[in-house]
């Protein structure tokens, strides 16, 4: 009996670890910006988003994340840094927003990443812009039937799959 119960708490504590390890995930992906002030303000966006750990390359203009998959996404934290005024591969930055940005933070947004067809929507939903199901299943941008990507205005672009 004695036994019997320490295996069951030994399968239940390995199990959870297995489970919390599991939940972890890495990304990187382009973000515009130029100097140490643009990495601090990226990599807090990025953590105000959920992101465990974020790292901004400054040559590279590469934005590491980690984060929980039951906390958080990619494009929530793509969200949040062009929030912030930082264009990215799966959002644009507000122009005004961008506007506000130190003298030494603006950067070439001719060269900005372009966003990608798998930022724009997600679940059930697919983007009438052309994006495919099979990407649109992996973010979350299409609310209500509209489109809350950058640059779609809200449209009408989502749609139920049957």
């Amino acid at each position: 009996m004695k036994s019997l119960k320490i295996f069951s708490l030994a399968v239940a504590v390995t199990t959870f670890s297995l489970t919390a390890c599991a939940q972890a995930k890495t990304e990187t992906y382009k973000v515009n910006g130029n100097c140490g002030m643009c990495k601090s303000k990226i990599e807090k966006a990025a953590k105000e988003a959920g992101a465990k750990e974020a790292s901004w390359d400054m040559e590279k203009k590469e934005l590491t994340v980690t984060y929980k998959t039951t906390s958080t996404n990619s494009a929530k934290i793509q969200q949040k840094v062009a929030d912030a005024g930082y264009d990215n591969a799966g959002f644009k930055a507000a122009t005004e927003t961008y506007e506000k940005l130190h003298g030494c933070c603006k950067y070439d947004r001719s060269s900005s990443p372009s966003t990608s067809k798998e930022a724009c929507c997600s679940g059930a939903t697919a983007c009438t812009h052309g994006h495919d199901s099979e990407a649109t299943a992996k973010m979350d941008c299409c609310k209500d039937g509209k489109c809350t990507k950058a640059g779609h205005d809200g449209k009408d672009c989502c749609k139920k799959e049957k």
